[in-house]
């Protein structure tokens, strides 16, 4: 069968990747793809979020299946957009419907939903221009550091923490009434701080049944022991230390199954990922935030443990018999560390040549933001690449991608040396 996949960065690489292992599929295609996924499926030059073009490609490449990676696709309603349409509503799309896509798509609507089906969050209120004075004296209510979102999508940049209350206020004034993320901060949640340390919990769902796939643990700041700017992620480890298997009983107990009934319930059909953002408070998980794909750069660390074919699972998806499919994971650590562009998370130059990939053996490189130009790989954005490897520990991991990217250069190129400090 055909296969399409929608995105660009490390994560649709990594599903590209994955997904070339199986003897099920015979072409596969990537919408806009990235240098990385040229040498391994068929990119063709569309944006995800433009559906008639994405029809287009559909119905020109005898596509059997759409697997959606970024968010902004499945927030505007690809999936709603295929049903619609007769020549397109038997092809399955992997990724929920508009309605399940506001749990990512609006902060306000997935903190409505834990607190409806009682899963454990941080306690939280919404508030927009016409309620800003009360949205400073709830602040007053909170001990510091204070928690800002953006209601809508922000492209990971929407969530402030603050220590001081004077400049949470001034934010806040900020968010509202000078749209400092525009549109996605008409409306901002105020939430209390949930102290602990984070991880990220994946679900995949075929609406009735679930898998729980891989745990990992990300970085999203730009500097060393996790201090500067937020970024779309630094590096990843799967599985995680302090993730025991006591405390992932308490999150399926607690979180996943309570996810799952509270979309049944509320007549949600969704079918895809769920990313379940958690802290681990002293053994008890709290969700921080829900998002409606997989991570990035979490994919690249979760999908190489998995040593069974992926497609099996998304059959399951498109057919709801999820229950029926089983996978297999390796023992081994997986770390990722992210290339990124100088200047990044802020100002950055693109178009840099990457050289040294071909003598990069021992691990896995995806990219995320490069293109061909000729023959030669460019960066395209402000994470670049990221270095992927195997090991018995998580030292014995890293040790080999900071040895691969050794081997790697392109003009300004930073990253973080240390990715998994705090385990």
């Amino acid at each position: 069968m055909n296969i399409l996949i929608l995105g660009s960065g490390g994560r649709e690489h990594a599903f590209a990747l994955k997904l070339s292992e199986s003897t099920q599929i015979n072409q596969l295609f990537v919408a806009p793809g990235n240098a990385g996924t040229s040498k391994i499926a068929t990119n063709i030059a569309v944006n995800p979020t433009d559906f008639e073009a994405v029809k287009q490609i559909v119905l020109e490449n005898n596509i059997k299946m759409v697997i959606v990676g970024p968010e902004a696709p499945l927030v505007n309603g690809i999936h709603d957009f295929f049903l619609a349409d007769n020549q397109l509503k038997h092809i399955p799309v992997i990724g929920p419907k508009k309605d399940g896509a506001l749990l990512e798509g609006s902060k306000d609507f997935s903190k409505q939903f834990m607190i409806k089906h009682g899963i454990p969050t941080a306690k939280y209120q919404s508030f927009t221009t016409e309620n800003l004075e009360g949205g400073k004296k709830f602040l007053e209510t909170l001990q510091p550091p204070f928690v800002l979102k953006a209601d809508g999508l922000a492209a990971g940049k929407g969530v402030l923490i603050l220590n001081s209350l004077e400049e949470a206020k001034a934010e806040l004034t900020e968010m509202l009434t000078h749209q400092k993320f525009g549109a996605a901060s008409s409306t901002v949640v105020i939430e209390e701080f949930l102290k602990g340390i984070e991880l990220s919990v994946f679900v995949l769902t075929d609406g009735k049944n679930y898998k729980i796939l891989p745990s990992a643990k990300d970085y999203k700041r730009i500097g060393e022991g996790d201090v500067g700017l937020n970024t779309g992620g630094m590096g990843a480890i799967s599985p995680v230390p302090f993730a025991t298997e006591d405390f992932l009983q308490k999150v399926e107990e607690l979180v996943v199954k309570p996810t799952i009934n509270g979309l049944q319930k509320d007549g949600i059909d969704y079918r895809g990922f769920i990313f379940i953002g958690l802290m681990n408070d002293k053994g008890n998980p709290s969700v921080v935030e829900y998002n409606v794909r997989m991570g990035d750069p979490e994919t690249e660390v979760v999908l190489p443990r998995i040593k069974s074919d992926l497609l099996e699972l998304f059959l399951g998806v498109a057919n709801q018999n999820l229950e029926e499919k089983s996978f297999s994971v390796t023992d081994k650590f997986a770390t990722t560390v992210m290339l990124v562009s100088g200047g990044y998370p802020e100002n950055y130059e693109k178009n840099k040549e990457i050289t040294g990939l071909e003598n990069v053996t021992n691990s896995i490189v995806y990219h995320a933001g490069t293109r061909l130009e000729d023959v030669k790989t460019v960066t395209n954005g402000g994470r670049v690449l990221a270095v992927t490897s195997f090991g018995d520990t998580i030292d014995e991991a890293l040790e080999k991608s900071y040895k691969s990217i050794d081997k790697i250069h392109f003009d300004k190129m930073n990253y973080r040396k240390d990715i998994g400090f705090d385990l």
